[in-house]
């Protein structure tokens, strides 16, 4: 039989999707799952995005340019400057999700056997996107007990060797909610300016900050590393488009740029509907946006005073994004996730959770804790909460 290749076999399974088939099942035993764990809004799309999509008058179905819509590109550049982001229609590229933005990313700055620093816990995908391109992740770990803070820049200074290329960050974070204050974006400017690398900003949710005293830093605003800075963007949280699968890599390196314009090419050109649909969503009244937070913060409120309630459980107090990493009092986070969709309900219902061990490159940390995502509505959330109490007391009871 033809083997699979090695680098098919080392691509990780995804933390957020790989327990979707007991959760099937579940259902089809006719148990409700309560899921906490993926990132998908129920919020709901803004309408004109909808609409332009509906009233788009085409006959031929062609492809795109293959940096996207300049109409659009050039659309989205205004609404960065209005956000105070010096970006210009060519300093942008339009991706399939912000996901092919980040494979761009890395396919235009790293070789394989280059290594990559990433803050841990990271977005679980960081890890294949890394793996495809035959890229090491070098973890420096940050910890609940710090509120999943940047670990002290000494602790990236021991890590950096000549194969270093990039240093990659999510703004506010998933899975951690965390939210890089200026002073810590300053620090990471200065260790790429230093040592000559890349500074990767996974900034998709931008918007989503609950508390007055703090704001967004975003890279393209910090003077004098316009060569090192790259930033990931994409509509799928900040309009509730995931399924658009529209992204933008965005960074002022000309040669970063070109490069990342070759592979582009190579993928002909990003989907034309979903490029109407983003392009239309830029149109969307500030209200939409101030609804959505105020529902944001009023979730996260909820979820977090509900989780400290429950005995043995800890949690980080998440600053933006719609994630928060929870310590729980067992000792094999896949297990009890699992056991939740495959062995237990609490009448006729459960909760779908993502063990946080693949939000981690290094092995064995993460055991215990799993992600939430507080992207139901709050009576569903005080649900799943009341769910997930009386499901750790049978389990840690049998």
């Amino acid at each position: 039989m033809p083997k699979i290749s090695t680098k098919g076999q080392q691509m990780p399974e995804s933390p957020i999707r790989k327990l979707v088939p007991y959760a099937e099942i579940a259902k089809k035993k006719g148990v409700k799952v309560y899921h906490l764990n993926i990132g998908q809004p129920d919020i709901k799309t803004p309408e004109v995005a909808l609409q332009a999509v509906k009233n788009a008058a085409i006959e031929v179905l062609e492809y795109s340019h293959s940096a996207g819509f300049e109409s659009y590109r050039t659309k989205l550049a205004a609404s960065y400057r209005s956000y105070g982001l010096p970006v210009e229609t060519q300093d942008i590229i339009i991706t399939t999700g912000g996901s092919e933005a980040l494979l761009f990313a890395i396919g235009s700055t790293m070789d394989a056997g280059d290594e990559i620093i990433i803050p841990e816990p990271f977005y679980a995908n960081y890890n294949g996107f890394a793996t495809a391109s035959g890229v090491k992740v070098v973890p420096v770990i940050s910890t609940l007990e710090e509120g999943f803070a940047l670990p002290p820049i000494a602790a990236f200074e021991q890590l950096i060797t000549p194969k270093t290329k990039a240093i990659l960050i999510c703004n506010p974070g998933n899975p951690t909610g965390y939210l890089y204050t200026q002073e810590e974006i300053q620090q990471l400017a200065a260790i790429v300016k230093k040592h000559d690398l890349f500074l990767i900003a996974d900034e998709v949710y931008r918007e989503f900050i609950y508390d007055a005293d703090v704001q967004h830093h975003s890279v393209l605003n910090v003077p004098g590393i316009e060569e090192n800075a790259i930033m990931i963007d994409s509509v799928s949280k900040r309009y509730s488009m995931c399924g658009a699968r529209i992204g933008c890599l965005v960074s002022k390196n000309k040669e970063v740029m070109s490069t990342a314009m070759k592979f582009a090419q190579a993928r002909l050109s990003p989907p034309t509907y979903a490029q109407i649909a983003s392009e239309a969503a830029l149109d969307t009244p500030q209200s939409y946006f101030e609804d959505v937070i105020a529902e944001y913060k009023d979730r996260r409120d909820l979820l977090v005073e509900g989780l400290q309630n429950i005995s043995g459980v800890k949690v980080a107090v998440p600053k933006g994004a719609f994630y928060c990493i929870a310590q729980l009092p067992v000792t094999n986070a896949d297990d009890f996730a699992q056991w939740l969709l495959e062995s237990y309900d609490f009448h006729g219902e459960t909760v779908m959770v993502a063990p946080a061990a693949g939000f981690y490159s290094t092995p064995g940390v993460g055991l215990n804790e799993v992600r939430i995502a507080y992207v139901l509505k709050k009576e569903d959330l005080q649900r799943a909460i009341a769910i997930l109490e009386a499901a750790l007391k049978t389990y840690n009871a049998r």
